[in-house]
């Protein structure tokens, strides 16, 4: 179904003005972003204009019950400068699985793909051209019906809006297994990507850094010894020539790179397990000399090396060098813009542009 798709343009871009070797982390955007409205039901006037404040009443349901989801996707350019977007039909998909948990609207998955073509080849001259960095995008969607109540709202704003950005980890990280603060349990919304989720893990990401670490490795709500995630990404494990990763199971986030790793990883050959992973299991293959590598993966880090991680006073060793996690991540990126076969076929490339 094609959609009509309005388009106010700035008449002078701040792309001028951007410095592609320096650019601040989550504080450049580019000049226009997607807008779409839910009201009576619908979804309605789907539009792109100049990036500027939106007008929010202070009982806008989403500031005090949290009806808000979000995702995170890149685009990057081939050799020829057409822009390439990664996966959207994953990430409109999951966008809606947030949806459902949260009590919101689906958002029409067509319109989700056609608004992120339509706004990426509108920014083009923004996609950084340095090897690792590429052009953020964050469609989400809130509540801003002005209501005071425990009720789903019946009007929404769905933005896609877009950043410039740079590699975000360039060195091993070291993580902290956090045994208090719990990210998500069954049940929840471990699994949807709600902003809510991101608060809570605010204050315990805030003491890890305070001991030293970059990022905490979240466990199980009952247990406190099942590993879930990393931070904002899933894990990866290399013990004794098998790669691990933890099972999804309502509290994990199903990670779009964390699909397609695991695609690669099985192409090139490697045994991929997807189950429950304990932390005593990772000290206990450090020990032993079996942990040979492992690595978080996410939209806005690609791919992170971990050295090291935290366990109340000890502290486990992983690896100094990933060398697997090398190569995957030089697969991933080389496949993102267009230096190889894209044998998944999982590439948008917009070779003019739409707008």
């Amino acid at each position: 179904m094609k959609h009509n798709i309005s388009i106010t343009k700035v008449t002078d871009s701040g792309v001028k003005n951007l410095d592609f070797n320096n650019i601040p982390l989550g504080t450049t955007f580019t000049d226009h972003m997607f807008i779409c409205d839910y009201n009576n039901g619908e979804w309605t006037n789907p539009r792109i204009e100049p990036l500027k404040a939106i007008p929010t009443h202070p009982a806008a349901m989403a500031l005090h019950y949290g009806q808000a989801i979000f995702e995170g996707m890149k685009a990057t350019k081939d050799a020829d400068g057409n822009p390439i977007i990664f996966r959207a039909d994953k990430n409109a998909a999951r966008l809606n699985a947030s949806a459902d948990r949260m009590g919101m609207p689906h958002f029409p998955e067509d319109l989700f793909v056609e608004g992120l073509k339509a706004l990426v080849s509108l920014e083009r001259n923004w996609i950084p051209p340095s090897e690792g960095s590429a052009l953020y995008l964050r469609p989400f969607m809130y509540a801003d019906e002005a209501f005071i109540g425990m009720r789903a709202a019946t009007s929404y704003k769905f933005i896609i809006m877009a950043s410039p950005a740079q590699s975000l980890y360039s060195k091993r990280i070291k993580l902290w297994a956090e045994k208090q603060y719990i990210r998500a349990a069954q049940g929840g919304t471990g699994e949807a990507k709600a902003a809510g989720n991101y608060a809570a893990a605010i204050r315990p990401t805030e003491l890890a850094k305070a001991k030293g670490y970059d990022q905490v490795l979240w466990l199980d709500a009952v247990e406190r010894k099942y590993i879930q995630e990393v931070g904002t990404m899933n894990i990866f494990f290399k013990i004794n020539g098998e790669f691990i990763t933890p099972k999804r199971d309502g509290s994990i986030l199903d990670g779009i790179t964390r699909l397609s790793v695991i695609a690669i990883l099985r192409d090139k050959g490697y045994e991929v397990t997807e189950r429950a992973i304990t932390i005593n299991e990772i000290q206990e293959a450090s020990k032993n000399g079996t942990l040979e590598e492992a690595f978080g993966t996410g939209t806005a880090v690609g791919i992170a090396y971990i050295q090291e991680i935290g366990v109340g006073d000890e502290v486990v060793h992983v690896s100094d060098e990933s060398p697997v996690g090398l190569e995957v991540n030089n697969s991933l990126n080389a496949i993102k813009t267009g230096q190889t076969e894209d044998k998944f076929n999982w590439l948008i490339t917009l070779k003019k542009e739409l707008v």
